[in-house]
């Protein structure tokens, strides 16, 4: 991590500039899965990686990437603390280095920085093309190496966590919706899932009546509340899930009566 320069390539990826950066040398490309699910809450600026690329979270949220640290903030709505008129910290191509502080630097750090009060350190550098590739053919072997050994870890981690049947997620049972019933009552119909989610709310219970377009039940995937809402007026002749629940793509979770 603090040997590394980091390559910044995109802005904005999690919220407010957060850069999105990978490193110049390959031999320092640490590698990690992501959280399945993700987290519901990173605290601001935390630094993470998620497959081989570093994020550093601009505000507070959720996310998946594997923390590594935290640092100071990617975001300032005044303009007090950036080198341009600008409010996000970085650009794209920037390089970004990391070193080490205190737990009681970093809270003084981050106290000072919005107000103008820590000067960061900013040097002008040029990045040829040319010249990378030439750095790329030269570390060819050692870069190889690297991966080797790396790959190698990889595979004998999850040989470990097959051993110890950590492999597979599988979730809380009471968590899981309960089957729904093959056929649909007479009379009824089924308001499916549109993605595979968890049930965030049930915004309705068993016998009320819901008019066309009324929210019945919200699912959060990858982040993303998704509103499901009835298609018809109706009343609710079932509820075929449960919050918390995780259900699949074209699975039931509602049965709806039709109005007469």
């Amino acid at each position: 991590m603090f040997d590394a320069n980091y390559l910044v390539l995109g802005l904005g990826d999690v919220y407010l500039g957060a850069p999105v950066a990978t490193p110049v040398d390959p031999r320092h490309r640490l590698v990690t899965t992501k959280y399945n699910p993700a987290r519901t809450w990173t605290p601001e600026n935390a630094v993470g990686i998620g497959g081989a690329y570093l994020c550093v979270y601009g505000m507070e949220g959720p996310g998946g990437y594997q923390f590594v640290g935290r640092t100071l903030q990617m975001w300032d709505t005044f303009h007090q603390s950036r080198p341009g008129n600008q409010p996000w910290l970085l650009r794209f191509f920037d390089q970004i280095r990391f070193y080490e502080v205190s737990a009681q630097e970093l809270l003084e750090i981050r106290e000072d920085f919005p107000h103008g009060g820590y000067p960061l350190r900013i040097e002008e550098q040029q990045f040829r093309l040319r010249d990378y590739h030439a750095f790329l053919d030269a570390t060819r072997n050692s870069a190889s190496e690297f991966k080797q050994r790396q790959q190698a870890a990889f595979e004998a981690e999850r040989e470990r966590w097959a051993a110890a049947g950590v492999d597979r997620f599988e979730p809380a049972q009471e968590g899981r919706a309960e089957a729904a019933p093959d056929a649909v009552p007479d009379g009824c119909r089924s308001v499916n899932s549109p993605v595979t989610a968890s049930v965030w709310n049930v915004a309705v219970e068993a016998g009320e009546r819901v008019a066309a377009g009324q929210k019945l039940i919200v699912l959060e995937a990858m982040k993303m509340e998704i509103a499901v809402a009835a298609p018809s007026a109706g009343t609710v002749e079932m509820l075929n899930c449960a919050a918390g629940a995780l259900v699949s793509a074209g699975q039931r979770l509602v049965t709806l009566r039709n109005e007469v």
